[in-house]
């Protein structure tokens, strides 16, 4: 009966190995910020084309550059939700003025 003691930790979505991953927790904390402030600022104004468009474009590259080092399930996990919420306002800035739109004639 020894082995039902055995915590299940190979089951779960968000499984970790146990260790330390500090430069994978903070690109995922800046996409999640950087999507999260993108996808708001696109759907409350289209005036803040530039923050949406901007944000939404560093909040794509710190997200993919997130999961290329990425090693757990949970990291991908959250770094997808950036990436998306990322992508959505960066393409809505893009439709409401881009990335210059109106500083640069």
């Amino acid at each position: 009966m020894a082995q039902a003691l055995r915590p299940n930790t190979a089951g779960g979505l968000f499984a970790t190995d146990g260790k330390p991953h500090p430069l994978q927790d903070t690109l995922l904390a800046v996409t999640l910020v950087l999507g999260v402030t993108s996808f708001i600022t696109a759907l409350v104004d289209e005036d803040l084309h530039l923050l949406s468009s901007w944000t939404g474009l560093v909040g794509i590259i710190t997200g993919a550059y997130g999961q290329w080092v990425s090693e757990t399930t949970r990291e991908r996990f959250g770094l997808i939700l950036g990436l998306g919420a990322a992508g959505v306002g960066f393409f809505l800035g893009m439709a409401h003025g881009g990335l210059f739109g109106g500083l640069v004639d």
